[in-house]
C-alpha cells in the first residue's frame, strides 16, 4: 500500500470511484458519437446535407473527442439554419408562419415542407417535409444541442480535458497522474466531485439529446414501413 493511502485511508476507494466516473464518461460520449451520426445520416439521406461521419479517437484526449462532437454538432445547427432559411426564402410569408404556429396540423405542414424540398433537391418524399417539421418546430436545436454543445466545452476545458480516452488500460497510477500530476493526492476528492459534477449533468443533456434523436429516427423509420 503506498504512503499515501496509509495517510488518507479513503484514496483507494476515491480511485476506483474515478475509474468508474471515467469510463461513464467515455460510454456516454460513445453513445452521444453514435447518435450525432444517425442524425446526420437521416440529414444526409432525406434533406440532401452532407454532414461527415464521426469516430472517437482512442489515442486523442477527452477535450479532443469533446471538440469533434462539437464540430459536428455546430454543423447540423448550421444545415438546419439553413433549411430554415430556405423555408423561408421560397414560401409566402403566411406559409412560413405556419410552419412554426402550434395550432397548424402537423400534416400540413409537412405538405408545406415537402413542396420546398421537391423545388430545393428537385424531388422530395414526404420524408424529408417530416424530418425538416421535425427539427424545426421542436426545441431539439436552440435547447437541447446548445445546451450539450455548452456541456461538452465545459469538459473539455476541465481536469477531464487533457486526460486519454484509453488511460483505462494502463493502470489506476496513470489515472490519478493525469488528472493531478503533481498536485498532492490528497486533492484526490476533489477531483472526483468535479467529476461527478460534470458527469451528472452531462449524462442528463446527452439522454435528451439522444431523445430528440431517436423521435425523428422512429419516425423516418414509420414512413418507410
Amino acid at each position: 500500500m503506498a504512503l499515501s493511502d496509509l495517510l488518507y485511508p479513503d484514496n483507494p476507494k476515491r480511485r476506483q470511484e474515478l475509474i468508474h466516473l471515467h469510463q461513464e464518461l467515455l460510454d456516454c460520449m460513445s453513445t452521444n458519437f453514435h447518435a450525432t451520426n444517425e442524425l446526420a445520416r437521416v440529414l444526409n439521406e432525406h434533406l440532401g446535407c452532407t454532414i461527415s461521419h464521426i469516430r472517437m479517437r482512442e489515442n486523442s484526449t477527452v477535450k479532443e473527442n469533446c471538440d469533434i462532437i462539437i464540430k459536428a454538432m455546430s454543423e447540423i445547427q448550421h444545415q438546419v439554419q439553413k433549411i430554415d432559411s430556405d423555408m423561408k426564402e421560397k414560401l409566402e410569408p403566411v406559409l412560413y408562419q405556419k410552419l412554426y404556429d402550434i395550432k397548424e396540423p402537423e400534416l400540413e405542414k409537412i405538405a408545406i415542407a415537402q413542396k420546398v424540398f421537391s423545388t430545393v433537391l428537385g424531388e422530395a418524399t414526404s420524408t424529408a417535409g417530416m424530418v425538416a417539421i421535425k427539427l424545426l418546430s421542436s426545441n431539439f436545436l436552440t435547447l437541447t444541442v446548445s445546451k450539450l454543445v455548452s456541456l461538452l466545452a465545459q469538459i473539455g476545458a476541465s481536469v477531464l480535458g487533457g486526460i486519454s480516452i484509453t488511460i483505462l488500460g494502463l493502470g489506476i497510477e496513470m489515472i490519478l497522474h493525469a488528472i493531478l500530476g503533481a498536485v498532492e493526492r490528497n486533492q484526490l476528492l476533489t477531483a472526483v466531485r468535479s467529476y461527478e459534477k460534470h458527469l451528472a449533468e452531462f449524462k442528463a443533456a446527452s439522454e435528451k439529446y439522444r431523445r430528440a434523436i431517436r423521435e425523428v429516427t422512429s419516425l423516418v423509420r414509420q414512413q418507410v414501413q
